[in-house]
């Protein structure tokens, strides 16, 4: 245990690196080593309540890794094609080995700026795009958006939240017009019953599962939903198993209900909403929406009596509906969230303390990001943008045309977490830059032609946003040489011919808070660090008071009033396969594991955290035995295949449902997913896929 009174150790509070929780915490560093030795939270700490998951509290050591890139690297290769770069900045250059040469700052920018004005001129100005940032901070997003579209004067910016809550955003702005959550944490204890779709919320957001364990121990109910058994079904008082894709049907299931037995609030609908009538009657005809057509799927009979008990617990009492990625990874993905919307409207289950729409968002700052304009369809505060850019998938297809030719990229492995990887990777062999801003040598960076490295979260002063709205100011907890994603961005700036004074990341939230007025008007650094544990939910008004519940008195749409916009579930995949007395193969569904984030491009540096979880396992009904004869196995489909994954056995997936996790790169689980995404912001549909079965002799 550390000596605690070293005279050298000191104690300095921040934010989590990891999930949208945003958890306030603490770490006693030793400034004489200039090394953290324990992160903790405060007991009396407004997000963390004092606990920490196993990734916040044990999850700093990659700070210190050997694997951290310390120089910039420039592909041997890149600089052959490209004579005149190497000629520009040859003194700076040492041999790393085969592939890299490593170099500095200076000419690593130099080597970019040349390539991106060779592009441009050799292709037009919208052969360049800027993807990523939701590891970084607000202020790096916002610059890294505005040297896009200004200096480069290229549309295309989008980051990691195309593969995650994209369709939440999407669903709750053409309902609500806000596409954050509408309530704080706390809030799941002044509730009275709780839906939760589509979340593993105690691997995925520990720290907001405790609230709810503690919510359902005291007596409030939860209705929770998911493909198969998660451990939040032990607290639950409705614990749904349903089939693969119904998240849609279920939702407009609930309305049904609500609607046939009166249960709806007249005066709060009359008042506040529009396209009511138009929605009643559109439920009221739609042939899946009635309860009852549950009878007719086999295996799922009981959901025909447990929907309609749920709808009535949802409608009569204050509610709560939180839902993660198991909601937004669909073809339906935006329509669920609106039918999610639909039921708070319908009840007046918003704008209220302890009744709201919450979706659980991923990233520490993915919230953050898309609030800077990080989006190819919204510049900073979710306004118009002069042009609106590509989205990711949109963008792919372009490097396969030719159309797109270069590629910056902050902290987003692409060619690891989206879709499709074959596809991905052919589409990257076209690129003629991909200049790449990293911890670690990502599988996107062992890509790229220039990769910098940069600061980490707990080296530096930043922003960031939960998912409930908070904005915390990060403090550095360790000293760093590296520059941060900003001053990196701004030597790009500078040698492309643009001219932003900022000189500190103060100078760029300041711009921030001049432009995103809606949000951030009274947020300055100043304000945030007086409210540093705690945080600010946004919106911030110019007295710096913030505004924990959204919609108390309208909506923030146009014109104040919330809309009903109904959308029909279209009969497809595991039900109706079910309904067709047809259903065959297997269907697979992917998730987190608490130990990793995502892509473990920081958790796996961590040893703590990766013994605990060394593999991708493949979770098998134990009625499939005779299916999985061999340890491993390769799962299969018309886009590609996995690697081979070990299976184990369990009660806890339902037969024919296969279920892993996506975090390691050698697993390629992403090879076995194609384009199917959400019908309206193409976020893939991670979700549910038919897949083959190889044994692995």
């Amino acid at each position: 245990m550390e000596n605690e009174n070293n005279e050298n150790i000191v104690t300095i509070d921040s934010v989590c690196a990891y999930c949208g929780v945003g958890c306030d915490i603490a770490a006693h560093v030793d400034v004489k080593e200039n090394k953290i030795k324990k992160i903790f939270a405060h007991p009396d700490g407004a997000t963390s309540e004092g606990n920490l998951c196993v990734k916040g509290k044990y999850g700093f050591d990659f700070v210190d890794s050997k694997a951290r890139i310390l120089k910039p690297r420039i592909r041997k290769s890149f600089l052959e094609k490209n004579p005149e770069i190497k000629t520009a900045i040859a003194d700076s250059l040492t041999d790393l080995d085969d592939t890299w040469f490593e170099s500095d700052l200076e000419a690593a920018t130099t080597a970019g700026a040349m390539k991106l004005k060779d592009i441009q001129s050799t292709y037009g100005r919208k052969s360049v795009c800027s993807l990523g940032g939701a590891r970084s901070s607000c202020e790096s997003a916002y610059y890294f958006q505005k040297f896009t579209r200004y200096t480069l004067n290229s549309p295309h910016v989008d980051n990691c939240a195309r593969v995650c809550h994209s369709p939440s955003l999407k669903g709750m702005r053409l309902t609500i017009g806000e596409g954050a959550a509408s309530n704080p944490f706390d809030d799941i204890y002044k509730t009275e019953f709780m839906i939760v779709m589509g979340s593993n919320t105690t691997e995925a957001h520990p720290i907001v599962a405790n609230r709810m364990i503690k919510a359902a121990q005291a007596g409030t109910g939860i209705a929770c939903f998911d493909v198969r058994e998660i451990k939040l079904h032990k607290f639950s008082k409705y614990k749904v198993i349903a089939p693969h894709e119904s998240n849609l049907l279920i939702l407009n299931m609930i309305a049904h209900t609500i609607i046939t037995e009166e249960l709806y609030a007249p005066d709060f609908i009359e008042k506040r909403t529009k396209n009511w009538e138009h929605f009643k009657e559109n439920i009221l005809a739609d042939p899946y929406a009635n309860p009852e057509f549950f009878r007719e799927i086999e295996g799922f009979e009981y959901l025909a009596d447990m929907i309609p008990k749920i709808a009535r617990e949802y409608a009569t009492k204050k509610s709560l509906i939180l839902w993660g990625l198991g909601i937004t990874e669909h073809v339906d993905g935006s329509y669920a969230v609106m039918a999610i919307v639909h039921l708070a409207l319908m009840t007046g289950n918003i704008g209220l303390d302890g009744a709201g729409v919450m979706p659980l968002r991923g990233q520490t700052n993915v919230q953050g990001v898309c609030d800077m304009g990080m989006l190819p369809y919204y510049a900073p505060d979710y306004q118009a943008p002069r042009e609106v850019g590509l989205m990711t998938p949109q963008l792919v297809d372009g490097m396969i045309d030719g159309t797109i030719k270069g590629v910056l990229n902050i902290g987003e492995d692409l060619t690891h977490i989206h879709p499709n990887l074959n596809k991905i990777k052919k589409a990257f062999k076209n690129l003629e830059l991909i200049f790449v801003q990293e911890l670690f040598m990502t599988d996107i960076a062992q890509r790229a032609d220039i990769v910098v490295g940069v600061k980490s979260i707990y080296e530096k002063t930043g922003v960031y946003i939960n998912a409930m709205r908070k904005v915390h100011l990060s403090t550095p907890l360790v000293k760093s040489d590296l520059p941060d994603d900003w001053e990196v961005i701004k030597l790009l700036d500078e040698k492309m011919g643009g001219g932003y004074d900022f000189n500190s990341s103060e100078d760029i939230w300041n711009d921030v808070c001049k432009t995103a007025t809606n949000r951030f008007k009274g947020a300055s650094y100043k304000v945030l660090r007086d409210n540093e544990k705690v945080g600010i939910s946004w919106p911030i008004l110019e007295d710096g008071t913030g505004t924990p519940v959204l919609h108390r008195e309208d909506f923030r749409t146009q014109d104040g009033i919330g809309a009903f916009r109904y959308h029909r579930y279209e009969l497809s995949g595991m039900v109706e396969e079910i309904l067709n007395k047809s259903l065959k193969g297997y269907h697979l569904t992917t998730g987190r594991a608490m130990a990793h984030y995502n892509n473990s491009a920081q958790t796996k540096y961590t040893e703590k955290l990766a013994k605990r979880y060394t593999e991708d396992l493949l979770l098998v009904h134990n009625d499939d035995a005779a299916d999985f004869i061999t340890e491993k196995v390769i799962l299969k489909t018309e886009f590609g295949q996995t690697n081979p994954l070990r299976v184990k056995f369990t009660d806890k997936v339902r037969p024919k449902t296969l279920y892993t996790t996506f975090h390691h790169e050698d697993s390629k689980l992403n090879n076995v997913f194609g384009d199917k995404s959400d019908v309206l912001i193409m976020t893939a549909a991670f979700k549910s896929i038919q897949v083959e079965i190889i044994s692995v002799a």
